[in-house]
């Protein structure tokens, strides 16, 4: 019994001299910390919005190089062919040249 009432004595004391100290530095940090968080807050939607922004560019230029990609690939295509075509030509000729 005496123990728990000289608990509760040590604790009273430390609890009023916990409550005197002063809160004003407490209160300019916590301030700080909220102005440190609203600034970050800030910066996260302007990364957002230039993530999106590039995203944006990239997908952009993305279709542009698909449709070039596209567009070359028809022109090798349209080339091939023609080389086909004229490669079945020189052969038609050289079959006929020594048959006559």
């Amino acid at each position: 019994m005496t123990r728990m009432l000289t608990f509760g004595a040590v604790a009273l004391c430390l609890a009023s001299a916990i409550g005197c100290t002063d809160l004003k530095p407490l209160q300019a940090q916590v301030d700080e910390l909220t102005q440190q968080v609203a600034r970050l807050s800030s910066d996260q939607r302007s990364l957002k919005a230039s993530v999106g922004n590039a995203t944006s560019v990239a997908q952009s230029a993305a279709e542009q190089a698909q449709n070039r990609a596209d567009a070359a690939a028809s022109a090798a295509q349209a080339a091939q062919q023609s080389c086909d075509a004229n490669n079945e030509k020189i052969d038609r000729m050289f079959k006929r040249s020594p048959q006559k």
